[in-house]
């Protein structure tokens, strides 16, 4: 953790009100956000749908992620008053704004990657 007055903290704050692609990369970045967002494109899913569209995802990461999602406003959580409990996650209108960048990036990847 930073200090929220440190200098670090201060340019990144910076940085993100200044520069559009700074602050996409700040919600989108990391290694499995964009793979969470790509997979709710299809609809709405529950939490073990998730871990089979993406493989390699720990348990927490996935947890972790989700939560984040869901602070940007980017992702929303369904919990249904059952038992057991049955909990979805859904793009939201934000959220689904981030599809044609996505899909770009995508396309961008496929086509530059080696091997």
């Amino acid at each position: 953790m930073r200090k929220a007055n440190s200098t670090n903290s201060i340019n990144e704050t910076r940085l993100h009100l200044l520069c559009g692609m700074s602050h996409a990369l700040s919600v989108i970045g990391g290694r499995w956000k964009a793979s969470i967002l790509f997979s709710l494109t299809d609809g709405r899913k529950r939490y073990s749908e998730l871990r089979k569209d993406i493989p390699g995802v720990s348990e927490r990461m996935l947890v972790a992620q989700l939560r984040e999602l869901e602070a940007d406003g980017l992702v929303e959580r369904t919990v249904f008053p059952e038992v057991p409990p049955r909990v979805e996650y859904a793009l939201t209108d934000f959220g689904r704004s981030t599809q044609p960048m996505l899909r770009e990036i995508s396309a961008w990847g496929a086509k530059h990657r080696k091997g």
